[in-house]
């Protein structure tokens, strides 16, 4: 399959779309309306608010990350889950979001346990996870 001329990635922090070449995803793209850093090579935040814009607006996989502050295996897994995100920069968008404090989103897709990760390509559920994951396994769970 041909890798397209350009990739869709939206903003975290404004909800901008913007559009990258294909050969500069890994360059620190930044967004065109606000200037914040649209693949940082680490875990973004999602809430309730930006969670629809951010997730069908990017075409690289998404993968999401529902936890909250008490759990001890999210806890656990985060730092697994910042490597990963390390190791995915330009190839895939690496979120969390906190289920306690952003209930609509944790209901919408049925959020019973945490950690859960959740694949989105296109904004729709592609794959899902339950518990702690080392690194690696995220990483072949984004690609």
């Amino acid at each position: 399959m041909d890798t397209p001329a350009s990739i869709h990635v939206a903003c975290t922090g404004c909800g901008a779309k913007n559009r990258i070449a294909s050969g500069r995803l890994a360059d620190h793209p930044v967004c065109g309306r606000c200037g914040a850093d649209l693949l940082p090579g680490e875990p973004v935040e999602l809430t309730d608010d930006n969670f629809e814009a951010v997730t069908a607006g990017t075409e690289l996989p998404v993968v999401v990350d529902f936890w909250a502050p008490w759990c001890g295996p999210c806890r656990t897994m985060a730092p697994q889950f910042e490597q990963a995100a390390s190791s995915l920069r330009g190839r895939a968008l690496l979120a969390k979001l906190n289920s306690d404090d952003h209930p609509r989103v944790a209901a919408r897709f049925g959020i019973r346990s945490i950690p859960t990760l959740v694949r989105l390509d296109g904004g729709r559920e592609v794959a899902r996870v339950s518990g702690a994951v080392p690194a690696a396994q995220i990483v072949r769970f984004a690609s």
